[in-house]
């Protein structure tokens, strides 16, 4: 039944009519794999090298892999790699794709500032003098005098170094407080470039390098600061930049956003590069005019994943749903084209297409779908494309079928746009009322919850519950990504949800007008959660460990939420994990992670799979934080 998949009431009746209409949806394909890898889940399968596939025995397995003609009967790979170095591996090159996954999307959006500074890229501007001018200063680039487009051309060329980097460390990093920076330096994992760890990475991982897992493992957490302090940094500040930096602003969220009299176009993935241009084009008057003599009465935009969250944070456009959301918009049967970019998008969206209406249009060279259109984009034609393509939804609203229309109804209202500029800004210019309702307990700390969907657990039901766990005590949540389009849904981005609050929490959220769950944007936005809990700790004199503060992705699923992770525990953060990575085939390595980490680097990692169990642990954490700052 629908209501064993999600929590998300307007995802039930879809999920009950994609049975009806013959569609396989992400559920239909998750029990249809059956068992998992045993091997898979334990991280002690190796296919690095031809001399494999290798796979290693291991207590925990099934009897019949254990035992028989077919069972694993190794202990070490064909090359002598053990335990420690296949889960270390595994594991590391996770990091790396994560980690360049957000780094690719920086590089995109650097490369659309220098084109922009040189008037190559049609309808981008700078929308954010102001933050222009600080990054600038960060970069020692001088600003007296100049013309904000050649400050911005020097931005983005010392920016765009910072991918292959020569002079030893990212920009960013000086962020962090000095006694953080200092623990990165003796450890020897300050990143020195964003691709150059990255690299370095896959090639520790190439058969016959790096076999230590420990060696393996700090690597890691480098690779990945190089993502939180660099690549995810850098885009985050660069679309405020190009798009403007976000402010508070109220907007609606689930499938119910769709509108079955106008043309509905959902834009779905990673990069504000294409949905700025679509959300200009949209409002273009000859498009809407077309809308109207094709029979719609307008034309409604809305986001799916990050992508919405990019546009919800500065636009208010609607957000229709996250990851387990992508496939049911188009079985409404309402939407004329979904247009998609980079990451976290399904490659099934095709065929679930062919059974409606739906344009599924590709755009970037780098991400092509089976059954899709291809409208190749590139910031130099950005708005003509975009009109392009918004024409081709509009002359697709006569195909569709009104008898197979089914849009769910009652959208929820909700409250975004939370940057670490707009929270001080609510806070009258400074952290300073935080940081004293925190001494003075009214909030008792802060919890960062991100991440996926994933089809192992109830869509939505761990961001949920735990998030309702932790406001009741007083702890303040800020989110980004699927979790917070999952709180969302759930009516909790709301300054009424203050009603379901401790009393502290609540007195602080009636005195601001704020949410007690703040939405602080896309996964790369995490790094804007970085530079808040940094700015905390340089304002007590303190390291980021030192902070009552913790991370948790309660339904994960990709490995840029693998490099997230890592890099909040490479800053000190304890991190909380609602399902299991790949690691527990090594016993060095589980407890490396989960607990040698803090004596290294003051974060570690913890799986709890119960959401209110593991809103207790992070309880327990944020306590202990107090009592060691005596508050």
């Amino acid at each position: 039944m629908a209501s064993e998949k999600t929590i998300d009431k307007t995802a039930k009746p879809l999920i009950d009519k994609a049975k009806r209409d013959d569609v396989e949806l992400v559920w239909d394909r998750f029990e249809k794999q059956g068992d998992k890898c045993n091997f898979g889940e334990l991280g002690i399968c190796c296919k690095n090298c031809n001399m494999g596939p290798c796979r290693l025995t291991h207590p925990s397995l099934p009897i019949y892999l254990r035992v028989g003609p077919h069972a694993a009967k190794a202990n070490k790979g064909v090359c002598g790699a053990g335990y420690d170095t296949l889960v270390a591996r595994n594991l590391a090159r996770a990091i790396a794709a994560g980690a360049a996954a957000h780094s690719d999307h920086s590089r995109d959006i650097a490369h659309t500032l220098l084109l922009t500074a040189e008037n190559k890229a049609s309808g981008y501007e700078i929308k954010d003098e102001g933050k222009l001018k600080a990054l600038a200063a960060e970069f020692g680039i001088e600003t007296t005098g100049k013309d904000k487009n050649v400050i911005a051309k020097e931005l983005a060329l010392a920016v765009l170094d910072e991918f292959g980097m020569v002079k030893g460390k990212l920009q960013f990093v000086e962020r962090a407080p000095e006694v953080r920076q200092k623990l990165w330096k003796d450890l020897g994992i300050i990143p020195r470039g964003v691709d150059r760890e990255i690299v370095e990475m896959m090639h520790r991982t190439h058969i016959g390098v790096d076999n230590d897992y420990a060696n393996l493992i700090l690597h890691g957490l480098r690779t990945s600061l190089s993502d939180g302090w660099g690549g995810s940094m850098i885009a985050t500040e660069l679309s405020d930049v190009l798009f403007g930096t976000p402010k508070p602003v109220t907007s609606r969220v689930n499938l119910g956003v769709l509108n079955e009299k106008e043309v509905n176009i959902v834009v779905h993935g990673h990069e504000p590069i294409l949905s700025e241009m679509l959300a200009e084009a949209v409002n273009d008057p000859e498009h809407v005019e077309l809308a109207k003599m094709e029979g719609a009465t307008g034309i409604n935009l809305c986001g799916m994943c990050c992508t919405a969250n990019e546009l919800l944070m500065r636009r208010g456009i609607p957000v229709a749903g996250n990851f387990l959301n992508q496939e049911l918009a188009i079985v409404t049967g309402a939407v004329e084209a979904m247009v998609v970019d980079v990451q976290c998008i399904m490659p099934s969206l095709g065929e679930v297409a062919k059974g409606y209406h739906t344009l599924l249009i590709s755009t970037s060279p780098k991400a092509k779908f089976p059954h899709a259109e291809h409208i190749e984009f590139d910031e130099e034609n950005g708005f003509d494309i975009a009109k392009g393509i918004v024409e081709r939804a509009i002359l697709n609203f006569k195909n569709r079928n009104p008898m197979r229309v089914l849009i769910p109804s009652d959208p929820v209202d909700m409250m975004a746009g939370f940057s670490a500029e707009a929270i001080i800004a609510a806070l009258g210019g400074s952290l300073t009322p935080l940081i004293d309702a925190i001494k003075e307990g009214k909030i008792r700390g802060i919890a960062a919850l991100v991440g996926c969907n994933n089809p192992k657990v109830v869509q939505d039901k761990n961001h949920v519950e735990m998030t309702k766990a932790l406001i009741k005590n007083d702890i303040l949540v800020v989110e980004t990504g699927c979790s917070a389009i999952a709180c969302a849904k759930a009516g909790l981005l709301l300054p009424d949800a203050a009603d379901m609050a401790g009393e502290g929490l609540k007195s602080l959220c009636r005195s601001l007008g704020i949410p007690p769950v703040l939405h602080m944007g896309s996964c790369v936005d995490i790094s804007r959660i970085l530079v808040v809990v940094a700015s905390i700790a340089n304002e007590l004199g303190v390291d980021i460990s030192d902070l009552p503060v913790a991370a948790a992705a309660p339904e994960w699923m990709s490995e840029k939420a693998v490099s997230i992770g890592t890099y909040a525990v490479a800053s000190g953060i304890f991190t909380l994990l609602g399902l299991p990575p790949a690691i527990m085939g090594s016993s060095n390595v589980v407890e490396l992670l989960t607990a040698g980490a803090e004596d290294i680097v003051g974060g570690k990692f913890a799986v709890e799979t119960d959401p209110i169990k593991a809103a207790e642990l992070i309880i327990e954490v944020i306590d202990d934080k107090r009592k060691g700052l005596g508050l």
